[in-house]
């Protein structure tokens, strides 16, 4: 009789079936921080190969500073890996390579307009404008120190459900800050930010994560109310007209948020945020339809009332028509010849003239990278964005908890709409909003918000990773159940 050996070694992770099924204690987890290192090496290379080729269309020569550069950047993030095989070593090994490149690239083309607006400024004659690039990298640091704080202070983000309301009222504070007489500061026509003597910041960034908590712990407890169905109508199943009361507070304050700081893409983004959550929790297709049916009306008096919803409707729907390029939409019409001047390979890193483009840095952006890596460059960068969005699903399909689920689910859906709104809004699909594209703009809030999220869905993937303590520990194969077993010889015909 033969005897089979005993399994050693690591499981097997066979796509996703150690992530829905517990292991067992005693059995090794896969490599999963291994994978991530050497993705990252791979990140660490694509922003050193980007930086080299700027300098080398600029200056003609590459120096050793482009590789210093390429060292340093990698080992910043190589920080960030540490910190995650410490505080979370069943966590998502693709999450935190597919940031750092697109970090990688962004801070390439930062330190791209800056040369482009120093050279500018020598052949006029006119002051050397000091590089955002230098100031954006400290930036980055400051996003991977709050990345590896929350790791290491949430260290169960179940937790977070006990703090619902609470984070519901500090998100709320957060989000009517820049209203303020005295804090608060008009930039670019949208009052968005705090000014604290020299420094200013966003602090819906952070709102929209602390709101977030408290939009999954309410529906974690609310959700089976918000299910019921009263009438059907066309096939969808719709709630009673008294449940409607969260849908309806929810578009009030984003009503709000256009109203008072003038920003249309914030309120786009804090209302498309709860609608996403409110299908996950219900799983009602209904409210999405009321949603919509919300949004369009709020769009509709918002264009009547408010002159700034009207200068940026207008500007997307006549950008060509008469003089207009030259006044409410030359940002619009410069970002897209931008576009039509990189074509589908693009002219080139360092070879284009991105900044032509007012805001090149920030709102523009795509447009920038349009130009120099073209549609190709474009349609990378979005597949980049993506897996993000889709690992962030993962997980959330992962956890093992509603308020896991549906906070991962909302943190993911907010990536996914931000970057949405703000590609379409510059590609004009949509009316410009003046969001930043994550991880890529420059902007101190954006990066450091979004950091804290890819560190909730580390800390969420990682939960359901993880053995679960529950399961006892015993082989996956007892190998003296086979020995002591009888023999028997099957013939067949």
């Amino acid at each position: 009789m033969t005897v089979l050996p005993p399994l050693r070694g690591k499981a097997v992770d066979l796509t996703g079936t150690f992530a829905r099924f517990p292991v067992p204690a005693g059995v090794d987890l896969p490599p999963y921080r291994r994978r991530e290192l050497s993705l990252l090496l791979f990140a660490g290379l694509l922003a050193t190969a980007a930086l080299a080729a700027v300098v080398l269309a600029i200056d003609g020569n590459i120096t050793l500073s482009v590789f210093a550069y390429g060292l340093g950047f990698s080992a910043l993030w190589g920080m960030a890996h540490l910190a995650v095989r410490r505080f979370a070593p069943a966590a998502d090994p693709i999450l935190l390579p597919l940031v750092a490149a697109l970090n990688g690239l962004g801070l390439v083309m930062i330190y791209r307009l800056d040369l482009a607006k120093i050279n500018a400024a020598e052949k006029a004659g006119k002051k050397i404008p000091p590089g955002v690039a230098p100031l954006q990298m400290v930036w980055t640091l400051l996003a991977l120190v709050v990345f590896v704080l929350v790791l290491a202070i949430i260290r169960d983000h179940k937790e977070l459900s006990r703090y619902a309301y609470t984070a519901g009222l500090i998100g709320l504070v957060f989000l009517l800050l820049p209203a303020m007489p005295l804090v608060g500061a008009t930039i670019n026509g949208a009052r968005l930010w705090l000014r604290v003597g020299p420094f200013t910041f966003q602090p819906s960034e952070i709102s929209k994560i602390i709101l977030m908590i408290f939009f999954a712990g309410y529906l974690v407890n609310k959700r089976e109310v918000l299910s019921v169905v009263s009438r059907s109508f066309l096939g969808m199943h719709f709630p009673r007209a008294r449940d409607l009361g969260p849908v309806l507070v929810a578009w009030l304050a984003s009503l709000g948020v256009l109203v008072v700081e003038k920003d249309l893409g914030s309120s786009l983004l804090f209302f498309g945020m709860f609608l996403v959550i409110l299908y996950v929790a219900t799983e009602r297709a209904s409210w999405v339809v009321i949603g919509l049916g919300l949004f369009s009306l709020g769009a509709v008096i918002s264009y009547q009332l408010f002159g700034h919803v009207q200068v940026r409707v207008d500007g997307w729907l006549h950008a060509f028509d008469g003089d207009n390029p030259t006044s409410t939409s030359f940002q619009l019409v410069q970002g897209l010849f931008g576009f039509a001047a990189g074509g589908i390979t693009g002219t080139g890193l360092g070879q284009g003239s991105p900044q032509r483009v007012p805001f090149a840095n920030t709102d523009f952006i795509v447009a920038s990278i349009g130009e120099e890596l073209g549609l190709a460059g474009i349609m990378a960068i979005l597949v980049i964005y993506g897996l993000v969005v889709m690992r962030g699903l993962r997980t959330a399909l992962g956890a093992r908890d509603p308020f896991g689920k549906m906070l991962a689910a909302g943190l993911a859906a907010s990536l996914a709409l931000q970057v949405f709104v703000q590609v379409g809004g510059v590609m004009r699909l949509i009316p410009l909003t003046g969001l930043t594209l994550p991880f890529i703009s420059y902007g101190g809030s954006s990066i450091v918000s979004n950091a804290a999220i890819i560190a909730l869905l580390l800390r969420i993937s990682d939960s359901y990773r993880r053995p679960d303590p529950a399961t006892p520990a015993a082989p996956l194969f007892d190998p003296n159940a086979v020995a002591d077993s009888p023999t028997q010889v099957v013939r067949t015909t």
